[in-house]
């Protein structure tokens, strides 16, 4: 189908996108790479009068170390950010998780920020960010303000962004050293997950020191699986040492049912897959 027609505005500025929020109101939707705005406006289940396209500020792009974290600007495409070495050393998730996301092409469309700002709970960077801590800084007319990640997703498709703010980036705290595993279930490739487990560990020679987990389609948002980070903590890096903290990664999921499989069968899948990606992540 083709899309209801609309006015189109290019800022070249945050504070050009933030003024232009500020004048159009509800009539205007933000576009960053498209990849999931544009689906919709052709299917016509969303029809806003203005689009205002993030594509022209630069300061919403790149990737910059700062300090003790890694900054991921909103518009940096998927690509990029799989393919930094800073992202690979520091932040290993992330660029598994990258890895997996859809096809080449739309890695090179999409971005980082508004992947996450879609908020889809089958998508597969949230539950990344969620395992290691991100924050979102958000821009409004009232200035900026930081979002930690277990407060950003809010609900399915929504997140703590204002109707009036602008993602601008992700800051993600260090993990250099940990080791990362993306566990990730389909059907056929490049598609959305049936259920996918993200996992970062850090070892004490071969007893799994501290371990974040996450998972994508488990419920109305990505969760982190806080049952099965405590089970780790202590455990040798072993099938029979991870199998017991597996075994917990149904609590607290709420998972959908649909023509992929019903919500026991995902329930079932996750404690598989958590086993996968944690034994991957710790190396064995």
């Amino acid at each position: 189908m083709i899309p209801a027609a609309f006015d189109y505005v290019a800022p070249t500025s945050v504070e050009e996108a933030l003024a232009a929020l500020a004048q159009y109101g509800d009539d205007a939707k933000i576009i960053a790479g498209g990849q999931s705005l544009l689906p919709v406006l052709r299917m016509r289940l969303n029809a806003p009068e203005w689009i205002i396209d993030l594509r022209k500020i630069e300061s919403l792009r790149g990737i910059r170390d700062d300090g003790d974290a890694i900054v991921i600007g909103a518009m940096t495409p998927h690509s990029v950010v799989g393919s930094d070495p800073l992202v690979r050393e520091h932040a290993t998730l992330i660029s598994e998780a990258v890895g997996h996301l859809a096809d080449a092409q739309i890695r090179h469309r999409g971005t980082f920020g508004g992947a996450l700002a879609h908020a889809d709970p089958a998508g597969d960077l949230g539950a990344p960010v969620l395992c290691l801590g991100a924050e979102f800084v958000i821009a409004g007319s009232g200035g900026t303000r930081t979002v930690a990640a277990d407060d950003f997703f809010v609900d399915l498709f929504e997140t703590a962004i204002g109707d009036d703010e602008i993602l601008t980036e992700v800051r993600i705290p260090k993990h250099t050293g940990w080791g990362a595993h993306y566990e990730k279930m389909v059907r056929v490739a490049h598609q959305w997950p049936i259920v996918s487990v993200a996992a970062t560990v850090r070892m004490d020679g071969g007893t799994i020191a501290e371990a974040r987990v996450g998972f994508a389609n488990m419920g109305s948002t990505a969760l982190r699986a806080r049952g099965v980070e405590e089970a780790l903590a202590g455990q040798p890096a072993t099938e029979d040492g991870v199998r017991a903290a597996a075994e917990r990664a149904a609590e607290g999921t709420n998972p959908p049912s649909d023509l992929n499989g019903d919500a026991e069968y995902k329930k079932h899948v996750v404690g598989v897959l958590t086993r996968r990606a944690v034994l991957a992540a710790a190396g064995s």
